[in-house]
């Protein structure tokens, strides 16, 4: 497993293949649907948030307060990330995103955005939501709460060798591409 820590540099990022296992520490920011949206047409981050070198969760954590009033995370699986694909990009240039977690993959769009920038695409486990969570050590803040309520706000963890895979990588390489091309390759040899 290849170990990296927030701020991940780009140099980092493109020394990394599609195929290799990596462990996140640091800093990690959720996003899902409404953020991406927000963030695309022109929101912007509350201050003193940065994305720069950091990585983007395709993620709406089940979190509670313990009885200290402190967040606590209980499941944090992946969610599909094809739904980003129109914003993500667009995205990680502007904000300085060096990868996205989720689920599933992602599109062309995304793909040449990850080969133009240095960033990655990471696949974490589906359906491991409690694992995962297993390593949040912290929840930092959480952002946009109120205006989008818990599945879609920000929240910015503190995590510890996080689990995930590179699936498309700063090389053009899409192992997604390579599923679909190959199976429909089979699927067209038997029909």
């Amino acid at each position: 497993m290849i170990e990296l820590t927030t701020p991940i540099s780009e140099e980092q990022i493109r020394g990394l293949k599609v195929g290799e296992e990596v462990g996140i520490t640091g800093v990690i920011f959720t996003g899902r649907d409404a953020v991406h949206k927000y963030l695309y047409e022109g929101g912007e981050l509350p201050e003193g948030v940065s994305f720069e070198g950091s990585v983007i969760y395709h993620c709406g954590p089940v979190v509670m307060k313990d009885d200290k009033g402190n967040w606590q995370v209980t499941a944090a699986g992946p969610t599909t990330s094809i739904r980003e694909e129109p914003y993500q990009g667009a995205i990680m240039k502007k904000f300085g995103a060096r990868g996205v977690i989720g689920k599933g993959g992602m599109g062309p769009k995304t793909l040449a955005a990850c080969e133009e920038d240095g960033c990655v695409y990471l696949h974490a486990i589906g359906g491991a939501a409690q694992v995962l969570a297993e390593r949040i050590i912290k929840v930092r803040d959480v952002y946009f709460l109120e205006e989008f309520g818990s599945p879609e706000a920000i929240w910015e963890l503190e995590v510890d060798k996080f689990p995930a895979v590179v699936t498309m990588d700063s090389h053009g390489r899409s192992l997604h591409a390579e599923v679909a091309t190959a199976s429909q390759t089979v699927l067209e040899d038997n029909l």
